[in-house]
């Protein structure tokens, strides 16, 4: 079969290439960075990956210099490129401007991989910035901020880029991919048929003659990873348990529970756990220490519920849903960034998973291609493109607070930033901190609300958002504020996972879901959470909420939703009647900020 070679550096990006380049119909494999440069001569091509690394930093990776003697096409993106820019003697720097956002690209040469390839936007996420290529290479592509933001060495057809091909925000991403696997000499006949074959094969290898004790919860990853394992081992050998934990949607417990059964699951038990949760997350704050918590909580009931059940452990192994993004966001790579630990890579997880006690068959796709397994096991279509909902529900949309958080000298900043915004919105600084992903790499800062802006322009703001965040660096996101539109005044209110708020935040994210319901928006909107934030605004004594709707097909990088004038005045009238003080709509993108704000 034919291969193509991702290098892995640990960026976000690096299965995102892997899954782009498949979705082109060729195998491509994630690979250690340092693989032996003799175990890579049977690849068609290698791609060097992103990396939350800069090539000057002490222990960043690098890669086997043999593999530039294979006599096979590379194309080096974000880090590879500079990594391939340092190896041939050409100059990287740290950025004057660091990019995180669209750029414009304009392609001096269009040969090699950007043959046929037109000016157009580009994603950069990125710090470090090569200054000159490296021997033998020449610029073929550069932004207003980036000369060599594309190389090319056509002897040997070697190529670095930049920006990210691999993402949906770059206009002509897939061409340029299909440019450099065309260079290879790559067949395209690979599909995702053949991947479910190999991964029942798989499955079976694994559990042998054990059976599989799954956490379902209604989200196509569980769906569709049970699906899987019971046509790999049979009903009689998988066995689910839907845990409600008290942070579902408004009365989803009771419909998740009666649509799994009505896809035939039956060997299911459900279990009534908010009692739990409540008490075991009490007067807890810290987001990484909530995820903790859900996690262990989770390892714990599955035990109670089996040794009420009365199954041997030495019988069964522990099924998941986990897909790629659960496991790169959690720094499960070996060069990765943790972002945010995911619920199902808690470190009790990480022992079962070490102890060979854990069967993840998603564990390397993306959102967008374990909707295409669902589709091929002959799932239904509101299974496979039901909204994505966190496994700790929305205790991750709940954010905690137990005194104002503000950045050092934040008037002085604040001064700075609406001075910079020179009259086009007035911006205040909020007393938190939500969690990003800039240049790979994890922040926690804090969001940036915009007022007094005017008449809405979804594309000017987008422009403003990826200013602000490229320029301010205590910035990882930022807001428009829907009301009100004057702030006299902004705090942080003390605020825990308690059964009151997460009432009113279920009432706040039941009017987003049936809004958008309403106007059958839901397939454009790929994911909508509603945040509750203990932020009071103009000193009304409530809470605050964001609107987070927005687009992506793999959750690695996503846009927010632009949405239509009239049906946002409809949300934030029908917003309005609960008790809040402030409404906001997130406009900022992934990367810098991260879908979830937790």
């Amino acid at each position: 079969m034919e291969k193509i070679a991702v290098l892995d550096f640990g960026g976000q990006y690096a299965h995102l290439i892997t899954n782009r380049v498949r979705r082109l119909k060729v195998y491509a494999e994630l690979v250690d960075s340092m693989t032996p440069a003799s175990e890579l001569r049977e690849y068609k091509g290698i791609i060097l990956s992103g990396s939350p690394f800069g090539v000057h930093d002490n222990g960043s990776p690098t890669f086997d210099d043999g593999i530039l003697e294979l006599g096979i096409p590379i194309l080096g993106i974000c880090y590879g490129h500079q990594l391939m820019a340092q190896k041939f003697g050409g100059e990287v720097k740290p950025g004057e401007i660091k990019e995180y956002g669209l750029a414009k690209l304009q392609i001096k040469k269009a040969e090699g991989i950007l043959k046929n390839i037109p000016d157009g936007q580009a994603w950069m996420s990125h710090g470090d910035t090569v200054i000159t290529p490296g021997e033998g290479f020449e610029i073929t592509g550069s932004t207003g901020d980036c000369e060599c933001a594309a190389v090319a060495n056509f002897d040997r057809n070697f190529y670095g880029i930049q920006f990210h091909p691999e993402v949906t925000h770059t206009e002509q991403g897939n061409k340029i991919l299909k440019n450099f696997l065309e260079i290879c000499g790559c067949s395209f006949d690979w599909s995702i048929e053949s991947y479910i074959d190999q991964t029942v094969s798989e499955i079976r290898e694994h559990a042998k003659e054990k059976k599989v004790f799954m956490l379902v919860s209604g989200g196509v990853d569980s769906t569709v990873c049970f699906s899987l394992i019971e046509k790999a081992l049979g009903t009689e050998n998988i066995y689910g348990l839907f845990i409600d934990t008290g942070f579902m949607r408004m009365d989803e417990g009771n419909e998740v529970e009666h649509a799994l059964r009505s896809l035939g699951f039956n060997n299911l038990h459900t279990y009534n756990a908010s009692k739990e949760y409540f008490e075991a997350l009490e007067g807890v704050f810290d987001p990484e220490v909530k995820r903790e918590i859900i996690g262990n909580l989770f390892i714990e009931i599955q035990r109670k519920v089996t040794n009420k059940l009365g199954l041997n452990p030495d019988e069964w192994l522990f099924g998941q849903g986990t897909i790629y993004p659960d496991t790169i966001e959690s720094a499960g790579t070996k060069h990765a960034d943790k972002i945010k630990t995911h619920h199902n890579r808690v470190e009790q997880i990480r022992k079962l998973i070490d102890a060979g006690k854990v069967i993840e068959p998603l564990k390397f796709l993306y959102k967008d291609e374990v909707r295409e397994v669902g589709k091929k096991l002959g799932l239904p279509h509101k299974f496979v493109w039901r909204h994505p909902f966190p496994g700790p529900g929305l205790a991750v949309r709940c954010l905690c607070s137990e005194r104002p958080d503000w950045p050092a000298d934040h008037e002085k900043l604040e001064h700075e930033i609406n001075e910079f915004l020179n009259g086009k919105a007035h911006a205040r600084i909020l007393p938190i901190k939500s969690v990003g992903v800039q240049g790979d790499a994890r922040t926690y800062r804090h969001p940036l609300a915009l007022y007094n802006y005017g008449e809405i322009d979804w594309n000017e703001l987008e422009k403003v958002a990826t200013d602000l965040t490229n320029k301010f660096g205590a910035v990882n996101r930022v807001l428009l504020a829907l009301k009100p539109d004057n702030f006299d005044f902004v705090n942080a209110v003390k605020g825990y996972l308690s059964p009151d708020r997460i009432e009113l935040l279920q009432k706040a994210d039941k009017i987003s879901m049936d809004v958008i319901a309403e106007h059958s928006i839901e397939q454009n909107i790929w994911q909508f959470p509603t945040v509750l934030l203990p932020v009071d605004v103009n000193n009304h004594g409530h809470e605050s909420v964001v609107l987070r709707p927005i687009c992506s097909e793999e959750a690695m990088t996503a846009n927010f939703y632009k949405m239509d004038g009239a049906i946002l005045d409809k949300l934030v009238a029908k917003m309005s009647e609960l008790p809040l003080s402030g409404i906001f709509y997130d406009i900022t993108n992934k990367p810098p900020g991260t879908i979830e704000w937790e």
